[in-house]
């Protein structure tokens, strides 16, 4: 895959704000979401016990950031001004005219909330409209339901299951269920999405 990532951005909507991360997003994050197990069951990496620990796993994601692997970006809740998550673009090919949306978790507070879907929409439109993607796509662990109604909400396409991709923070080593939406898909799910939002 072509290795040059689109250059860092900052995506406004009327929910929410994506701007880079950033190490001084840590207190916020970590103020929002703490060591809440349900936020962290699927992440690959476990639950951060402490500040200092979720500090280590910015770092890390910081450090893809610098290696050009990905583009990552901190959820800002415009109501509250505060970081509540993190997202981000992977996997980046301008030849192949595709990429991956992941990365993402979120404060349980801002749960079943416009925040999950303002952020993806933002992304989708850079990705589709402003970079020129003709392909999108999602995985998460095939066992996490909440994460993979969330991605179809969004109307993307289930494609399969790819078996022993990763190894969970257990030690076990986990399935991940594939989804993508296309260019010529987008503006039905963009229509639906912006209706969505509009209804609160």
């Amino acid at each position: 895959m072509t290795a040059k990532l689109p250059a860092p951005v900052t995506l406004t909507g009327r929910h929410v704000r994506l701007e880079p991360l950033s190490r001084g997003h840590l207190a916020e994050l970590w103020a929002s979401v703490g060591p809440d197990p349900d936020v962290w069951r699927w992440i690959p990496f476990g639950a951060p016990a402490t500040e200092e620990e979720l500090g280590a796993i910015l770092d890390v994601r910081l450090a893809e950031v610098a290696a050009g692997n990905a583009v990552k970006f901190a959820v800002i809740d415009l109501a509250s001004g505060r970081a509540v998550g993190i997202t981000g673009y992977y996997d980046f090919s301008a030849d192949n005219e595709l990429v991956e949306i992941g990365g993402t978790w979120y404060a349980r507070s801002v749960w079943r909330t416009a925040v999950n879907t303002e952020a993806k929409l933002l992304m989708l439109v850079h990705a589709f409209e402003d970079l020129g993607m003709g392909r999108v796509f999602w995985k998460t662990d095939a066992l996490n339901d909440r994460s993979r109604n969330a991605i179809l909400r969004l109307g993307a396409s289930f494609e399969g299951i790819h078996r022993r991709e990763k190894l969970r923070a257990t030690g076990v080593w986990r399935d991940s269920a594939y989804f993508s939406m296309l260019a010529d898909e987008w503006p039905a799910a963009k229509s639906r999405l912006v209706e969505r939002l509009s209804r609160g």
